[in-house]
């Protein structure tokens, strides 16, 4: 036994699949074709009802005009008493004339065939009505009759005239409205489809276009002609093509820029290890070149877990769900510069600070000061100091180190990027690409410029308050 609802879902998925199977344009063409097909019936057949009232109502008001003039007639009762009254006496050949009494008996003035007068014509006879206008049908004939009642008490006149002409004018109106209501029809549809055809002509070239990127992968714009929805959804298109272009393409370097970095340790490790393997076949390395080479080992590892540290963190890009609340950002920077001194023993720091908060992720927020201060003590000799300064939400980070150059300053913080000076010094080349990504995440902005001293002055500005905000979303 089929379930009810689960039948009528059925019923409505088969008839969805039945119309969304058929193409767009025919849609249009068969919903134009109805909707005129529709409206000409519509017109057609109020024109042929407004015209067959039209055309009875002038017969009634002929037909009771000549009965009335007739029945006031003053020679009307002897002409009829003889049967002598012809058709044309009353303007025209085509009536048919009956005198009915009030006991029924009905006087024919043709030999034509009986109308089947009632007794709404008695009741004209007996005075009971004015008068009395109706279709009667005589042997397949239809006849318009109007019943007056004359100058003698108990006689009523009654004219006929045959709706034959009316019918057969009628016939005719019906057989043109129909022609004419079909060739309308046709044309609308054929006019359809050709609007739809054309209209559609360039969500068929977007289609097109779309199929030849999924087979070709080849993201080329298409040309936007017009002003249109569909110029806004090719626009749309396009900028949706240029967007996944810039994607790929960022994608692309990323993997080989990441590459290129991976290429240099894993080739440095691979040398390091095949090295302590050849010295061990052959009775193994002095304990103090051993030491340095396992160091050498342990460096390369480090800086490759460093090197894939950065590159998660910058995949992670927007998508990923973070945490967003009121950070105190001078903590941020008492927990990162606790770090990074255990890691530069021989760097002095000269930190001034004040509270500001930002509402932020507080863990990239913490890796990105780390950035800036690990960079600053790659730079600084040993015995050098690196001033931290941070005022009103602006962290500025100098060393006394030779600085970066002019013409490098715009780079710095491009993903792997790495000047001549830096190549030779241990570093991933993305640690300050870390920090511009979570400056922007977070509304800010950051800058490189000359330190007073001569070296490099690094500035990460955030916005927020002294105070932590009561709404983590603003």
């Amino acid at each position: 036994m089929v379930d009810a609802p689960a039948a009528h879902q059925q019923e409505e998925t088969d008839d969805g699949w039945w119309h969304y199977r058929r193409s767009l344009a025919s849609r249009v063409t068969l919903l134009t074709t109805f909707a005129v097909g529709l409206t000409v019936a519509f017109v057609a057949l109020g024109a042929f009802v407004t015209v067959r009232m039209q055309m009875q109502s002038t017969l009634d008001a002929t037909l009771l005009d000549r009965a009335q003039k007739s029945a006031t007639s003053s020679t009307l009762p002897e002409l009829s008493a003889g049967r002598e009254l012809p058709s044309w006496a009353f303007g025209a050949a085509d009536v048919r004339i009956v005198f009915i009494s009030s006991t029924g008996a009905t006087l024919t003035m043709d030999d034509g065939p009986d109308l089947p007068l009632g007794k709404y014509e008695l009741e004209v006879a007996r005075g009971d009505r004015h008068s009395v206008i109706r279709t009667i049908d005589a042997e397949g004939t239809s006849y318009r009759v109007v019943t007056v009642p004359t100058k003698d008490t108990g006689i009523a006149l009654t004219i006929a005239q045959p709706l034959t002409s009316q019918e057969q004018i009628l016939d005719r109106l019906g057989i043109v409205m129909l022609s004419f209501g079909l060739s309308g029809v046709i044309i609308a549809g054929l006019s359809g489809w050709a609007v739809a055809r054309n209209g559609l002509r360039p969500v068929r070239r977007l289609t097109a276009k779309a199929e030849e990127i999924a087979r070709t992968d080849q993201l080329t714009p298409i040309t936007v002609e017009g002003t249109d929805e569909i110029a806004r959804l090719s626009s749309a298109f396009n900028s949706m093509v240029v967007t996944l272009g810039a994607s790929r393409d960022r994608q692309r370097q990323l993997i080989a820029d990441a590459s290129h970095e991976l290429r240099t340790p894993l080739t440095s490790l691979r040398t390091n290890l095949d090295l302590l393997i050849q010295a061990d076949s052959s009775g193994g390395l002095p304990d103090e070149q051993r030491r340095e080479l396992l160091g050498d080992v342990r460096g390369q590892i480090d800086e490759m877990t460093s090197l894939i540290g950065d590159l998660v963190e910058l995949a992670r890009d927007e998508q990923s769900p973070h945490v967003v609340e009121p950070v105190d950002l001078e903590a941020i920077i008492e927990r990162a510069l606790t770090r990074v001194r255990r890691r530069a023993v021989d760097v002095e720091f000269d930190v001034a600070t004040n509270e500001w908060w930002v509402t932020g992720e507080e863990a990239s927020l913490e890796r990105a000061v780390t950035n800036l201060l690990d960079n600053a003590v790659k730079w600084s000799p040993p015995g050098g100091t690196v001033t931290v300064r941070l005022v009103d939400g602006v962290l500025t980070v100098s060393d006394q180190g030779p600085g970066i150059a002019e013409a490098d300053r715009a780079k710095v913080f491009e993903r792997f990027y790495r000047s001549d000076e830096s190549r030779s010094m241990p570093g991933s080349g993305l640690g300050l690409s870390i920090v511009r990504q979570t400056a922007l995440r977070h509304s800010g902005w950051v800058d490189a410029t000359q330190a007073p001293g001569g070296g490099a002055c690094l500035t990460l500005s955030l916005p927020g308050g002294p105070t932590p905000s009561s709404d983590p979303d603003a």
